[in-house]
């Protein structure tokens, strides 16, 4: 990437684990809350490293950014989390410059998702963006990347089916419910957590389930209450876990925390509860299992669900792939564009001196000369050259690196190494 003028680094990497080779617990190892993003950017910056962007879901940890080699970014992630080096190496994919953009690409518009056409992730990459932004590392090209990302998503959602039907890992978590519950209204659901899963999981449920017997607990009381307002639920407070788990025949925990807060130290059960964990990391201990009455569903089993709704998403991807190509292709023309911008820019810089320099001679030696005319003249004639020999490295069949240096001779041209 050096030839393109955009970082101090040579190459563009993607760095990272999902799904397809590291399960929940490894996954929840190397997941990155928003103090931790802000870290590695602090970290990132004083190590020289010019763009960086970060995600982390339930699903998915990737650090985009460049760097001299792509152990820079794989240490600044397990720097910041639970997971090592070895850990990483085992279940992680490294991509470089043109793999690494198409990845995005992929990734952003649902087409990598756990559930094909699930398009959480877009306000991932968005939230990454604007955080990079802050601490200042989305440079030129991030921010490109990510419009164009975001331009394809969006048009992917408009011109197909990608994301038709209710799929979703909150919605598969219903579906898992109603299925196992047909006498679902009678029962007491209670979840623990109201972040976005939780949320759209309370929306699922109040929608399909018609059940009024449904307790938020959510160790911001507040947020709960934002939500069951509008649902007409029950809210009770964080004190009130056990008690509610002791009530409750379905357990849905979707808390953002970074080690279990279910355990079978909680659970006191008389009666069947069924648990389903939307966490990564795993919010739910393991050692509930050893109760009779408690079966635990996690999130990577809840994923693997196919239906009707999944197939008909598929008919659909070629053409999901071909909008990602295009909007890809004109992301890519405008990335070749900053191979000659320094020239151009440095060709403007001459002309405009030469021009100064004309325009004060020529103003000593005409009377009644004018000076503003001839600037607006001057200005338009820089603008119309400088464009014309941008169209022209900009055409196919020229070889633009042979065409970049004749420009320099020609004008004696000193362009900035940065």
């Amino acid at each position: 990437m050096r030839n393109y003028h955009i970082s101090r680094h040579n190459s563009f990497y993607a760095i990272g684990l999902s799904y397809k080779k590291a399960d929940a617990e490894v996954r929840g190892k190397f997941s990155l809350d928003v103090p931790a993003i802000d870290r590695i950017m602090a970290d990132a910056k004083t190590q020289g490293i010019d763009g960086l962007l970060a995600i982390s879901t339930c699903n998915r940890t990737e650090l985009y950014g460049f760097a001299q080699h792509p152990f820079q970014l794989i240490k600044l992630l397990c720097d910041q989390t639970l997971g090592s080096v070895e850990e990483f190496q085992e279940v992680a994919y490294v991509l470089k410059n043109h793999d690494a953009i198409s990845h995005m690409f992929k990734v952003g518009t649902g087409l990598d998702s756990q559930i094909l056409g699930d398009f959480e992730i877009i306000s991932q990459i968005k939230q990454g963006f604007y955080r990079a932004k802050k601490d200042g590392m989305a440079n030129p090209f991030i921010e490109r990347l990510c419009n164009s990302v975001i331009q394809a998503s969006k048009r992917i959602k408009n011109e197909t089916e990608l994301s038709s039907g209710a799929t979703s890992v909150a919605f598969a978590s219903v579906k898992y419910i109603l299925k196992h519950f047909p006498d679902i209204s009678e029962k007491n659901i209670l979840l623990f957590g109201t972040g976005k899963i939780g949320r759209n999981t309370c929306e699922n449920l109040v929608k399909h389930s018609d059940n009024s017997h449904i307790t938020l607990i959510n160790r911001t009381r507040e947020k709960a209450e934002e939500i069951a307002g509008k649902f007409h639920l029950t809210v009770k407070d964080y004190g009130d876990l056990q008690t509610e788990i002791r009530k409750a025949d379905i357990l849905v925990v979707a808390t953002g925390a970074q080690l279990p807060t279910v355990s079978k130290a909680l659970i006191y059960a008389k009666k069947p509860l069924l648990i389903l964990d939307l966490s990564v990391p795993k919010n739910v201990s393991d050692d509930v299992l050893e109760l009779d009455n408690v079966s635990l569903v996690h999130l990577d089993q809840l994923s693997q669900i196919t239906d009707e709704t999944l197939n008909k998403r598929k008919t659909f991807v070629p053409k999901a792939e071909a909008i990602n190509e295009e909007v890809k292709k004109d992301f890519l023309k405008w990335l070749e564009t900053r191979k000659f911008a320094p020239v151009i820019n440095a060709l403007k810089d001459k002309l405009n001196t030469m021009k100064a320099e004309e325009i004060d001679f020529q103003s000593k030696k005409i009377t009644d000369f004018n000076e503003d005319q001839a600037e607006i003249i001057s200005g338009r004639i820089i603008q119309k050259i400088t464009k014309q020999f941008a169209n022209h490295l900009k055409s196919s069949g020229v070889d633009t690196q042979d065409s970049l240096e004749l420009i320099q001779k020609v004008f004696k041209l000193e362009i900035d190494s940065e």
